[in-house]
């Protein structure tokens, strides 16, 4: 059992268009850069591996990648892209569910750690990772930091996203660190789409204390992939955690 929302084939179909600012080439190509760094020769897990954004380039780069994905038919319409079948899937849970082997690089991107909605299971999410990770490997996730800075008194919504096709507005449990993000989109015959998606929210000293939990040492945390500095003002993070030699 997970907490998690399961992505459904509806959902599963419309991925790729409907995160297709995500897979530009400034968004993903520094993301590819970095973690490319980090692997060396590989080989890497993804954990909540979806339809392969990150999966696919890093192959094409020559590092070894396996996944772990909940919803099937994301990793369906991943394998329907990877045709030569370069990238094993595992569905399961990022929590529990283990694959062969040891790595160099464990991640999890675009806050998907966050779809894990109880604080145990994000714990087991950085023990699991810790469990396949070789000597001297790295873990790393990419995070919001959440954005309740700007949820006034009596305001029970914060916008994350506003542009002319999408708006995205964020409910949050301040109590609970649970929250919700309410999507709607506009589509191409002018008809909006309404969708929700539901999480929990992480600090980035929460992060570090479960990294500690799982034996896990802090190495690096930036503000993205590009390399900025985090600072008290920072809308995210990129970061970085080491098992010991």
């Amino acid at each position: 059992m997970t907490s998690s929302d399961l992505w459904d084939d509806e959902t599963a179909e419309r991925y790729d268009d409907e995160a297709a600012e995500m897979f530009a080439p400034d968004v993903l190509g520094p993301a590819v850069a970095f973690l490319a760094g980090l692997a060396g020769d590989g080989p890497a897990l993804e954990f909540a591996i979806g339809t392969g954004r990150v999966a696919i380039p890093l192959v094409e780069r020559g590092i070894p990648v396996s996944g772990i994905e909940l919803s099937a038919p994301m990793a369906q319409r991943l394998r329907e892209k990877d045709a030569g079948g370069r990238i094993p899937v595992v569905i399961g849970d990022m929590a529990t569910t283990t694959v062969p082997g040891k790595f160099s690089l464990v991640y999890v991107v675009w806050n998907s750690i966050g779809n894990v909605r109880t604080q145990d299971e994000q714990v087991e999410c950085f023990r699991n990772a810790a469990r396949h990770l070789a000597p001297g490997g790295r873990f790393v996730i990419e995070l919001w930091v959440p954005g309740i800075r700007r949820l006034p008194p009596g305001q029970a919504a914060v916008p994350y996203a506003v542009t002319d096709r999408h708006t995205i507005f964020d409910t949050y449990d301040l109590t609970t660190q649970q929250g919700t993000s309410h999507h709607y989109r506009r589509r191409a015959d002018g008809s909006v789409h309404y969708g929700f998606s539901n999480f929990r929210y992480i600090w980035p000293a929460e992060c570090d204390l479960m990294a500690r939990l799982a034996g896990l040492e802090p190495e690096r945390r930036i503000a993205g992939w590009d390399g900025a500095p985090f600072t008290s003002d920072s809308e995210s993070h990129v970061s970085v955690w080491r098992r010991p030699l």
